[in-house]
């Protein structure tokens, strides 16, 4: 993706979602740069939700690290499975902008944990409703970054079908919230709401 990016600023809330592999957290990692060289006193970190539960998981969390670091060096990275209505409201400030990667792992995490547990998904409702509380009430800049996986054919079992049905609320949810929303395909972004940087 070579698009310009607007570095005078950034929408205060913004979604991107998309299928796998379609660019959306490139996209994101590109609205950071654009971010941070838009001001020396600016900040930025990425906020991920994916816990190294196998080896392959790990490896794709190192290959992202280093891949990170290369496109946007000034990026911190900060680790959050379940509570990220606390690290908003910890680490959002007028000059740093957060990018949470991805929606999508932090509700597996609470819906799908690998360690079961009912008190996380009866605690889910409580979660999302603080997230969405604190990404309003965030003062600085916030991307959320999150797959669209509900337009192929209706998966099998109850377990998959409540959660493609719970992520497809949240999407819609996070949308209402959020300034703008982009839809990646194909590594390009097509605007669903707002103007797009």
């Amino acid at each position: 993706m070579t698009e310009p990016i607007s570095t005078v600023s950034l929408p205060r809330s913004q979604l991107i979602v998309g299928g796998q592999k379609s660019g959306k957290s490139r996209r994101a990692e590109l609205l950071a740069r654009a971010w941070l060289d838009g001001a020396p006193d600016r900040e930025a970190a990425l906020i991920a939700t994916g816990q190294p539960w196998d080896d392959e998981m790990r490896e794709r969390i190192a290959r992202h690290r280093r891949d990170r670091a290369e496109r946007v060096p000034g990026m911190a990275t900060l680790e959050e499975p379940l509570d990220l209505a606390a690290m908003l409201a910890r680490h959002s400030t007028p000059q740093r902008l957060l990018v949470v990667d991805c929606l999508t792992l932090w509700l597996t995490n609470w819906m799908m944990p690998a360690q079961p547990s009912e008190e996380l998904t009866r605690g889910w409702s409580g979660q999302c409703a603080a997230f969405l509380d604190a990404l309003q009430g965030a003062p600085g800049p916030v991307i959320l970054v999150g797959n669209e996986i509900g337009l192929g054919v209706i998966p099998l079992g109850s377990q998959v079908r409540a959660f493609v049905d719970a992520l497809g609320v949240l999407n819609q949810r996070a949308a209402q919230s959020c300034e703008t929303v982009t839809l990646m395909c194909a590594g390009l972004p097509l605007a669903l709401k707002g103007p797009q940087p």
